[in-house]
């Protein structure tokens, strides 16, 4: 081989290695780091899990984001405490590099996530938390939030109970954030949507300890005409459970959030409080062919129903997608600023992430519970978008001051 033949064919070695090393770069996935509650709230964690894994093997199959590069999604238990939950923030963040968080059920250990966010300065996309604290008066600039909040279906079932002309209301919640903001939410909507409602009876027993006995002699004995509940899962059951058996629930108007997810309903079979009107996920009555394809694919993958849960995990799947489409860069401020007014299409309707608050515009169904062969379905429903039903900016401005 003369010189001239050995430069050219360094050279075209050189070449071949460099476009080697591109797509070897191009293909490095995207780290995405999960936190959840799984041992602590099965139920919602394993459907929850469902959900996410069949949109980012969806999305993989398809090209995946950035050029061809996968998705890979790192995720862990956060422990079912706030501790635990800042610390394996930490460690997804430090040791594992991811380029953003999302995740998390309870609302405290959201708000203790999305403190973490803000003082890391990295994305942190909150999957189930409904605290109105995580996008109002502690929302950052780093924490956007899927679910519409416990302000947002509260106001969805308040207009139901409008129309029902109730005026004597009792609370029941769990006594932790997300109950107490419920409470407080149910307080200020009847107020300003139900003129001369008042609250005769509030009974708060601590998060999955009901005494549920108690509970029930208590509101039975205060004789309300109405019953705002915000119980959910173990604590939802018992008290279904003692009130059917005394009577509680006769010629009494019961507005309840999340009872008529699958995650909740199901589990109670025919025993299914029938005539409340609540907020849930009739997954077998929509209409929708976007929708059609998740519940086909779900099914196809697990063999099972899809719950709201299956749902969330899916949505926040695409969400990110459509986040890394529009950002072109795993950079943290980019990323922030694409979700900031983003725009997507979902399996129940179209989504907005308003700016103001990071708060999404996805929106819950509103309908009565009925028992069909056997077990809880929803009647009657209607979907509530939303963006009817978000924060006034002007609220939203003074909770969050500069933040």
């Amino acid at each position: 081989m003369n010189r001239r033949n050995l430069i050219v064919g360094v050279a075209a070695t050189a070449i071949g290695l460099a476009g080697l090393t591109g797509t070897a770069k191009a293909a490095e996935p995207v780290k995405v780091g999960e936190l959840f509650s799984y041992a602590r709230i099965a139920a919602f964690a394993d459907p929850y899990r469902s959900g996410w894994q069949l949109a980012i093997e969806e999305i993989n199959d398809a090209g995946g984001v950035l050029n061809g590069r996968p998705i890979e999604v790192i995720s862990r238990d956060d422990g079912g405490t706030t501790a635990d939950a800042v610390r394996v923030a930490e460690e997804l963040v430090s040791r594992e590099d991811v380029a953003f968080l999302f995740g998390t059920f309870f609302s405290n250990i959201g708000l203790a996530v999305a403190d973490f966010a803000k003082q890391r300065e990295v994305l942190f996309i909150a999957a189930e938390p409904l605290s109105d604290a995580l996008t109002m008066a502690q929302g950052n600039a780093y924490t956007f939030r899927m679910r519409p909040n416990t302000y947002m279906q509260t106001g969805m079932l308040v207009d139901e109970a409008a129309k029902l002309g109730k005026t004597r209301w009792a609370i029941v919640a769990p006594n932790y954030e997300y109950g107490q903001a419920a409470a407080a939410n149910f307080k200020k909507l009847a107020e300003e949507k139900m003129p001369g409602a008042e609250i005769i009876i509030e009974q708060y027993p601590a998060l999955g300890k009901i005494d549920a006995g108690a509970t029930v002699q208590a509101i039975l004995q205060a004789n309300p005409d109405g019953i705002f509940n915000a119980l959910f899962a173990g604590d939802l059951a018992k008290f279904v459970r003692e009130g059917q058996t005394r009577g509680l629930f006769e010629d009494r108007t019961v507005l309840s959030l999340l009872t008529g997810e699958p995650e909740y309903l199901d589990p109670m079979k025919d025993e299914a409080p029938e005539g409340w009107i609540v907020t849930g996920y009739p997954w077998y009555d929509i209409d929708n062919p976007i929708h059609d394809r998740f519940v086909a694919a779900y099914q196809e993958k697990y063999g099972d129903s899809p719950r709201l849960a299956s749902l969330l995990g899916y949505t926040i799947g695409y969400a990110i997608k459509a986040m890394l489409d529009k950002a072109g860069s795993t950079d943290t401020d980019q990323m922030i600023a694409a979700l900031e007014g983003l725009n997507m299409s979902t399996p129940i309707g179209p989504m907005t992430m308003r700016a103001i608050d990071n708060q999404s515009s996805l929106g819950a169904f509103v309908g009565t519970i009925a028992v069909k062969d056997g077990k809880g379905v929803m009647v009657d429903w209607r979907y509530a978008d939303g963006a009817d039903y978000m924060h006034p900016e002007a609220e939203v401005k003074a909770a969050r001051g500069d933040q």
